[in-house]
């Protein structure tokens, strides 16, 4: 299987960020996710078969599920429903590329953690606080949280890391109603993908999600839900107090560790045992998810 690193169409460069390429339509955007991968903020200089088209099929189900529940900006993911010349370019589109409505991005990220795990873990060992919320002692890696903690982010530029914020920075951000809304739609979004995931068998740990204003409304944008956004766990395997097995690139993260990867430079050629070992925590992602088998062709 050949890996889609970049797109090129002939109407205009696309603003490239870690995976995806996206195309400016003026009212829209095309949103094309690639085959690249990125670890510790570093995008590698070779990719994941599927991976881009799975983001895409994970996202595309998610928002389906969600249609009715919250708005979000998802037109179409047919290609055939695309404007020239994007239309004309199945072969680099297909099953990897949605039409989106085109909004004012939040400047915030939105992270909603069941779990306690990822640096919220490495925070409350050395601190007894995740994003500097104070928990009860005692609590094990990867351990259930009382409550669900929304704890967002300021967005990153590539090749920085994302930085943990107060509430109330967040609301300096976006202002008070923007930020309580954001907050408890993220809330309410997580709390109804949790449940459905762990009747598939899966563990939603935690996941960030990105809104935009279009037309005075803030509605969901980006990928939703996804390997690249989330953590999940499979269920059957889940043990407190230690690391979780995971449906991500947590193969990729461990192979650059072995070598000690310069996370500052740039991205290394990854073996092919490690590239079809992601590949396939990420089918069997989409798999559990929807109970579908996978299609390449999607």
């Amino acid at each position: 299987m050949e890996t889609v690193l970049q797109t090129n169409m002939a109407a205009a460069a696309p603003n490239r960020g870690k995976v995806r390429d996206i195309y400016d339509l003026g009212d829209k955007l095309l949103i094309v996710a690639t085959d690249r991968i990125s670890a510790f903020d570093v995008v590698m200089a070779n990719g994941i078969p599927y991976k881009g088209i799975i983001l895409t099929q994970i996202s595309k189900f998610w928002f389906d599920f969600l249609t009715g529940i919250v708005e979000h900006h998802l037109i179409s993911d047919d290609v055939a429903d695309f404007p020239e010349p994007f239309c004309s370019n199945a072969d680099q589109l297909k099953g990897r590329s949605m039409l989106v409505k085109k909004g004012e991005v939040l400047p915030v990220e939105c992270v909603v953690r069941g779990y306690l795990a990822g640096s919220g873990w490495k925070e409350y060992s050395a601190e007894g606080t995740v994003c500097g919320q104070k928990l009860p002692d005692g609590l094990k890696q990867c351990q259930k949280l009382p409550e669900l903690l929304f704890t967002p982010a300021t967005k990153a530029e590539m090749g920085t890391h994302d930085e943990n914020i107060t509430f109330e920075r967040c609301v300096d951000i976006i202002g008070a109603e923007s930020a309580q809304y954001v907050r408890d739609r993220s809330i309410e979004i997580f709390t109804k993908a949790a449940d459905y995931a762990e009747s598939r068998g899966i563990i939603l740990a935690d996941t960030k999600f990105e809104w935009g204003v279009v037309d005075g409304k803030i509605i969901l944008i980006d990928e939703v839900l996804t390997p690249d956004s989330s953590r999940f766990w499979p269920a059957e395997k889940y043990e407190p107090g230690r690391d979780q097995e995971s449906f991500d690139k947590q193969f990729v993260r461990n192979y650059l560790e072995s070598i000690n990867f310069d996370k500052s430079g740039s991205g290394v050629e990854l073996p092919e045992d490690i590239r079809q070992k992601t590949s396939a925590k990420y089918i069997e992602a989409y798999e559990k998810l929807t109970g579908k088998d996978f299609e390449a062709s999607a």
